[in-house]
């Protein structure tokens, strides 16, 4: 084995190395004439021929000191050819913007932009993620705008997607999965998205319908790329929240090239607007590098490396929440001691290399390490008083608990450690056939993971002096009248030590065509996924099962006026288990834990139309979902507790609505509206909503500048979602506590002063240095709403009962933002 090792670097190399001889090179991007970039274009010179990528860039190798004819061909696009003559090692940048053609079948199914139409992936462009204002900016703040996308926690990254929960999501950076920290259980815990905006150049989307290739989750994919340098560049942003430095470098001969950056985050502003007083002194950073290697016109190597530290540390003191109504005011007051001390450290690296062995023929080869190592301490007793509130404005205790319902106190303890390493390697490869009128993709992947958990969590509550044992704890209690003999036993106790090992082998192939029936054009692709897993550990040992997944869409684009595209895309989607999704309420892991079953259907209509002489394009799907061998969950802000024995059905369905164009000329915006209904049976005792079932949702997203002062510009993010469900107390049945939450209402505003960028230029010396530089101004929740995301449950002592006390979120917070770019 090492002797391979040493003989492909040695091939590698070598083959850097003799490509110096005599040679020189031109690269460049193709881009379309609505500054789209144009993937899988031919470009040739001589005898070599490359292609250029998802992103439109290309680079090929030309002898040097003579003339050459560097020719560039599309199937939708018109030939384009130029004639250079180099020095040896000499580049040449080429960009070009291809005219369309027009006998090709057009831009819909052909060109980048146009196969990502026809597939239903929507496509977001880096500049508006970077620009949009939100208590935690990046991709997942953008999504949560979408149709069927859905997020009641601002300090989250979490999203669910039509009916699905945080687990259901795929999420990839150059084509490599990527994870979520596994103890993570508030949003203010989280910190930072794995994605770092600032080096992204390329996302994608898909809510639902979605090919085999892209793994095997219920809900959604999340696909992102990260940009190749071509020059030197470098950004820096800065902000009451934290900050990001990011560096392009690229070597002289342009075979080389490196993506870097560093970030930093203290969400202190946005906790400390929250009800419950605390001392917090959170530490949120990481960096991240992407390395890449153009070994010559047929290979490219990369690597992408990521370290990132979360320090949480948190001592709440005092809380005060109002709730009830006018006529009877209620309020929660709660004196806290004790301290919460979370770590996660994480390390991420990944070598993918991309071998164009012909102009029909790509394979890459893709191996990835994650390692996580997650602590979650406290020791934190609430003492608290539930009582009726002074409404009388003109009394010297308004405001004030004048007369208690119910005193009571809270003491949780936690001492969870969890380490876990996973390795993935991949081959995948693709293929044109028939004149690329149809292409065949497949893949094979295996995958390692290693879990080392321990769980040690209890709960004592008292109420008036008296321990309350576990409710299924049935003994008589009937102090102070009578001694209780029984066990003094927590409320709440888990204790479990868990050594898991799961081996998973998964492949998938699929084939595209795309033609013409009469006038119309159509795009197809089927495929199908399998995927065998096995749980293994310390007195487990699972059977092997094995599950395979069919999955097509269809598209068709009629020969109409109106540019209207149709599509119906479903399948058989399903998701083994995930380590949480095998362990239980009580910290057992379940080894045998089946794969979720969803079977979905998805139909679709593309209207693009031109309005006062500006794009727009209205969206409009209709989805259904039949699901089966449901591992039902509860929710506690972003943390899901799994019951990890399958005993449920589910159905899900709805429709999205998405409205984008230029409102404003020059800028993106967007109006999304969707609704949807999810329930679920457990062992056939009827339907209830599931923690996800969220019915309406609408969600804005604006840009504007001022016509008299053009250097102002505006950016709004709005959402408006229905109350999700509220959850129960502890050991309830959820069939008897079917409560929602309140509505969900949010909207930041961005107010950003543009000094210099590529369509504002400054005469001033200082900003010639600058590509780009802005000073902004952001409000988040500016209407001061207050959303809850899951409730406390209060036991009032006379009556009996328990009172559900949400548990809000942040309030109206105020932020200044620098970002300059060289």
């Amino acid at each position: 084995m090492k002797k391979l090792i040493n003989l492909l670097i040695f091939f590698v190399f070598i083959t850097g190395f003799t490509s110096y001889a005599q040679t020189a090179r031109v690269k460049g991007v193709l881009l379309d004439e609505s500054n789209k970039p144009v993937e899988n274009a031919t470009i040739k010179a001589g005898d070599v021929t490359t292609n250029s990528n998802e992103n439109g860039f290309f680079q090929i190798k030309i002898p040097a000191n003579v003339k050459v004819t560097v020719e560039i061909t599309h199937v939708s696009y018109k030939k384009t050819s130029v004639i250079v003559e180099l020095k040896n090692n000499e580049d040449f940048e080429l960009n070009v913007v291809l005219s369309q053609n027009a006998e090709g079948l057009g831009e819909l199914v052909i060109t980048s932009s146009g196969r990502k139409r026809v597939e239903g992936i929507t496509t977001i462009e880096p500049q508006v993620i970077r620009k949009i204002p939100g208590a935690n900016a990046g991709v997942e703040n953008i999504l949560k705008t979408l149709p069927g996308v859905y997020s009641n926690n601002e300090l989250s990254t979490s999203y669910a997607v039509r009916g699905g929960n945080y687990d259901e999501n795929l999420v990839y950076v150059n084509e490599i999965e990527v994870y979520r920290p596994f103890l993570i259980r508030s949003g203010q815990q989280e910190g930072l998205s794995f994605t770092n905006t600032e080096m992204v150049s390329n996302v994608d989307f898909s809510a639902g319908g979605f090919q085999a290739k892209y793994g095997d989750k219920l809900s959604s994919v999340l696909d992102i790329t990260y940009r190749r340098p071509t020059k030197f560049q470098a950004a820096l942003d800065a902000s009451l929240l934290g900050g990001s430095a990011t560096v392009d470098l690229v070597s002289k001969n342009q075979k080389w090239s490196n993506i870097t950056g560093i970030r930093y985050r203290n969400n202190s502003l946005l906790v400390n607007s929250q009800e419950t007083e605390s001392n917090y002194t959170p530490t949120f950073a990481d960096i991240q590098t992407q390395i890449n290697f153009d070994a010559s016109t047929k290979w490219e190597w990369s690597f992408l490396g990521n370290i990132s530290q979360n320090k949480y540390h948190y001592q709440p003191l005092t809380r005060q929440t109002n709730f009830g109504t006018i006529d009877e005011p209620i309020a929660l007051l709660v004196y806290y001691d004790g301290q919460e001390k979370d770590e996660y450290t994480t390390y991420f690296g990944a070598v993918k290399s991309t071998y164009q062995a012909n102009e029909d023929s790509k394979y890459k080869f893709i191996g990835s390490i994650y390692h996580t190592q997650e602590q979650e301490y406290f020791d934190i007793l609430a003492e608290y008083r539930l009582g009726e509130v002074d409404s009388n404005i003109g009394s010297d205790t308004f405001g004030d608990v004048v007369y208690s319902r119910g005193v009571g106190s809270q003491l949780t303890h936690a001492r969870n450690n969890l380490d876990a390493l996973i390795v993935n390697t991949e081959v995948k490869g693709f293929h044109n056939i028939k004149k690329k009128s149809s292409q065949v993709e497949w893949g094979f992947k295996y995958t390692r993971e290693d879990i080392r958990d321990r769980l040690v969590e209890w709960e004592v509550i008292d109420s008036a002096g008296f321990s309350l044992p576990q409710p299924d704890i049935v003994l008589p209690n009937d102090q102070p009248y009578t001694p209780y003999y029984g066990p003094l036993a927590p409320y709440q106790n888990v204790r479990a030590t868990n050594f898991v090992q799961i081996n998973r082998f998964s492949g998938y192939g699929q084939w595209n065509y795309r033609g013409t029936i009469g006038s119309s054009q159509i795009w197809f692709n089927a495929g199908a996924r399998v995927h065998d897993w096995k749980v293994q550990g310390d007195n487990l040992n699972g059977k092997n099962q094995i599950v395979f997944s069919p999955r097509a869409q269809f598209a068709i684009k009629p020969q109409w006026e109106n540019d209207m595209l149709f599509r119906l895309s479903g399948g058989l989607y399903q998701q083994p288990p995930f380590y949480r999704e095998l362990r239980d309420y009580n910290g057992a892991v379940n080894p045998n834990v089946k794969a979720q079953k969803s079977y979905h259907i998805v139909v679709s209509n593309d209207y693009s139309f031109k309005l006062s002489g500006r794009p727009f394009k209205l969206v409009s799907e209709a989805y259904y979902k039949i699901l089966s061998d449901v591992n039902t969950y509860t929710i506690d802000n972003v943390r899901i507790r799994y019951r990890a024995n399958n005993d449920a059905t589910a159905y899900v369905y709805g429709a999205d609505f998405r409205l984008n164009g230029e409102f404003v000329p020059g800028t993106e915006s967007w109006f999304s509206f969707g609704y949807l209904k999810t329930e679920e049976n457990q062992n056939n005792r009827g339907n209830i909503a599931r923690p996800t079932d969220q019915r309406l949702k609408f969600g804005l997203l604006f840009q504007d500048y001022m016509p008299a002062l053009p250097n102002m510009k505006l950016y709004l993010n709005l959402v408006y979602n229905t109350g999700l469900p509220g959850g129960s107390p502890s050991y309830a049945d959820p069939y008897l506590y079917q409560t929602r939450l309140k509505d969900y209402r949010r909207a930041d505003v961005g107010f950003s002063y543009v000094f210099k960028d590529a369509t504002i230029q400054s005469s001033r010396n200082w900003l010639k240095r600058f590509r780009e530089f802005a000073l902004g101004f952001e409000i988040y929740n500016m209407f001061n709403n207050q959303n809850a995301i899951t409730n406390t449950w209060v036991r009032d002592v006379y009556t009996k009962s328990q009172y559900a006390i949400p548990n809000y979120m942040t309030t109206r917070t105020f932020n200044i933002k620098l970002n300059f770019r060289l």
